[in-house]
């Protein structure tokens, strides 16, 4: 059995668009076309490739397919390019990447954009923790992926990046107000915090670190990477804020910081591309980014 490869461009393209109508404008074919390709495939496969909810969601089945359409969507870009025949707007290339929202906010965009005006690409960021980006990677939404984890996802490799440092993090006057007796495991259950989402435990492990439970003490919740070291600037609670988002005013609570160890796991796919990009990132890692 063979998949055809316009039927799988078809299933990336309703994934990446989340419905059949937005996925038609961009393929430039009708809705009834897209879903006669779909519906083709399906049949063929004995598979149901997708839910059609509002955005649409893959099914494993589906998610595998999509993996193959990207796969051939890269040898592609690669095959043009060593051809010559790289250019224009019908062999840009889309690359779904996944990254943690402190690493966007503070150095993985310098390198995509050198690359962006090196190569005809169009960069597609998934934002997620750092702890949850691999699931990205298994499923075949991303191409690759900074993540914490070491251990390579099935059919990936993966390299080091770096250290990104956290250090709890204060304003001055929030210091005085809340630590003017110094920083305790009785002030600290006290003084509020800045969690980024409910799957952020940084500050959980600080505070653990420094013998307080975090269940009870009080705690903002502030979901975007800059306003996160913003709100923690102007004193809503204090924070674990990278290093590289330190500021003048921000004044160190103690305790030890915490090192979260980033690394770039890839497509285990021989590409020119892929590699171009990952060595670009990996570059920037290097400078930026503590060992």
């Amino acid at each position: 059995m063979k998949i055809d490869p316009e039927l799988a461009a078809t299933v990336a393209a309703v994934a990446d668009e989340g419905t059949l109508d937005a996925a038609s404008r961009t393929l430039r074919v009708t809705p009834s076309a897209v879903s006669q390709r779909l519906k083709a495939l399906e049949e063929q496969l004995g598979r149901v490739l997708v839910v059609r909810t509002k955005p649409v969601q893959l099914t494993e089945a589906g998610e595998a397919v999509v993996r193959l359409a990207r796969q051939i969507a890269l040898l592609e870009h690669d095959a043009l390019a060593g051809l010559g025949l790289e250019g224009g707007e019908a062999s840009r290339t889309r690359i779904p990447l996944a990254v943690n929202a402190d690493s966007m906010a503070t150095w993985f965009l310098s390198p995509l954009a050198r690359l962006s005006a090196a190569h005809d690409l169009d960069f597609d960021l998934h934002r997620d923790d750092q702890n949850f980006t691999a699931r990205l990677l298994e499923s075949g939404t991303v191409m690759a992926a900074v993540t914490s984890e070491a251990e390579p996802v099935a059919g990936c490799s993966v390299a080091p990046l770096g250290v990104l440092e956290y250090h709890a993090m204060a304003e001055r006057g929030f210091v005085e107000r809340w630590f003017r007796g110094g920083v305790s495991p009785e002030t600290l259950a006290a003084a509020p915090f800045v969690d980024f989402d409910r799957r952020d435990a940084l500050q959980h492990e600080w505070l653990a670190s420094m013998g307080v439970p975090h269940q009870g003490v009080p705690r903002h919740y502030v979901p975007a990477s800059a306003d996160y070291a913003l709100a923690v600037r102007l004193g809503l609670g204090w924070g674990m804020v990278p290093v590289l988002q330190r500021e003048e005013g921000l004044v160190p609570l103690g305790g030890s910081p915490l090192r979260v160890r980033l690394y770039w796991q890839q497509w285990n796919l021989r590409s020119e591309l892929l590699d171009t990009i990952a060595a670009e990132i990996a570059s920037e890692g290097r400078r930026v980014l503590a060992r």
